[in-house]
């Protein structure tokens, strides 16, 4: 009997007992999550669907349409923690799920569902977790992308991959944009946001202060948006951009989200930031260098994929967070002139399509 007869047979037209799904918690890899959550609602309609969250994440849940609630638990990342293991494994029996989702193949994701009890905890081969999942996986590694391996498991064993995945999804109300544009004092024009942060240098283009410049000088209005970490990054941009630049960077990602809702058009390193102004349908440009778009690119698809075309580069895609050969040309190859000019076209396009 395939091990999945229960998990696919009767349960999936009569089970109410809710979900769990245990993330990725990269900023992208959780919006894509979403995927997983709307082919277990396809699959199971009846039963809720809840996911496991960081602090840094959670603000996401919010805007997650099909997503009953985020368990919000921060885990550290270099230890075991058995302590805030065991006291998520008690949240967790509390919540009597049925089913958990394990989409990381570490260990330390697969301890607290187990400890647990909950009944099916579904996950691919890895890292010895064999007592800590029943319900296994195979042939990972033969999935192409990211998304394949994790909205796989939302599937019955031995499924066939679906032609296309349904695409992530971020719903922000409109009175909620319009009371963070207040709050911000920004006005009602279309405003393009930059996103020039990214987790791995190799991913920043080069030119965000060049293109910030070109922008206001055309007399757009220019966000940049971005956490913490890109603070300094855009305080140069707003001193090379001008008075019509405005740095809304910030701790809270809930406010990265806003400003991309709020945004005409984004223009995004292959980051975060990319993957949420794309499932909220915001005009999106993704600046592509050492990745490839084919396996990291939104779902939702782009207005613009924006990849170096002036010589063949034998190290592109490196898939590299540091460059180590041609001195960044793959990022260095594309003008800040062509990523303006199509930037004006994208918002072009779409304001035309929204007065139409």
């Amino acid at each position: 009997m395939n091990q999945d007869s229960q998990f696919s047979g009767s349960a999936d037209r009569d089970d109410t007992s809710p979900i769990l799904i245990i993330p990725y918690m990269w900023i992208g890899d959780f919006v894509r999550n979403h995927t997983v959550v709307r082919v277990l609602k396809q699959r199971w309609p009846n039963r809720p669907v809840d996911l496991l969250t960081t602090s840094l994440c959670a603000p996401l849940v919010d805007y997650m349409p099909g997503v009953r609630a985020g368990i919000v638990w921060d885990l550290p990342r270099g230890r075991l923690a058995v302590g805030r293991q065991l006291a998520l494994a008690k949240l967790l029996r509390e919540r009597n799920y049925g089913t958990a989702l394990v989409l990381p193949r570490t260990w330390k994701a697969a301890i607290a569902p187990a400890l647990a009890g909950i009944p099916e905890r579904v996950g691919f081969v890895g890292e010895f977790r064999f007592g800590l999942l029943n319900r296994w996986r195979w042939g990972e590694k033969k999935l192409p992308r990211f998304i394949d391996k994790n909205a796989a498991l939302a599937q019955p064993d031995g499924a066939a991959l679906p032609r296309e995945w349904p695409v992530p999804q971020l719903h922000v109300p409109a009175e909620e944009i319009v009371r963070w544009r207040q709050a911000n004092g920004l006005s009602l024009r279309a405003a393009v946001a930059l996103a020039p942060g990214s987790v791995g240098v190799s991913k920043r283009w080069t030119y965000y202060p060049e293109v910030a410049r070109l922008l206001a000088e055309r007399g757009l209005e220019v966000w940049v948006v971005g956490g913490p970490a890109e603070k300094g990054l855009a305080q140069e941009i707003v001193a090379a951009g001008g008075p019509g630049v405005r740095d809304l960077t910030g701790n809270d990602l809930r406010n990265g989200v806003l400003a991309m809702a709020a945004a005409g058009v984004a223009i995004s390193n292959d980051s975060g930031l990319m993957h949420i102004a794309a499932a909220l349908g915001t005009p999106t440009m993704g600046i592509f260098g050492p990745t490839s778009p084919y396996l990291w690119a939104p779902l939702n698809g782009l207005a613009a994929t924006v990849v170096q075309d002036k010589e063949v580069l034998s190290c592109q895609p490196c898939q590299s967070t540091i460059c180590k050969m041609n001195d960044h040309r793959c990022m260095r190859n594309i003008a800040a002139s062509e990523v303006a000019a199509i930037a004006q076209r994208v918002l072009g396009e779409a304001t035309a399509h929204a007065t139409t």
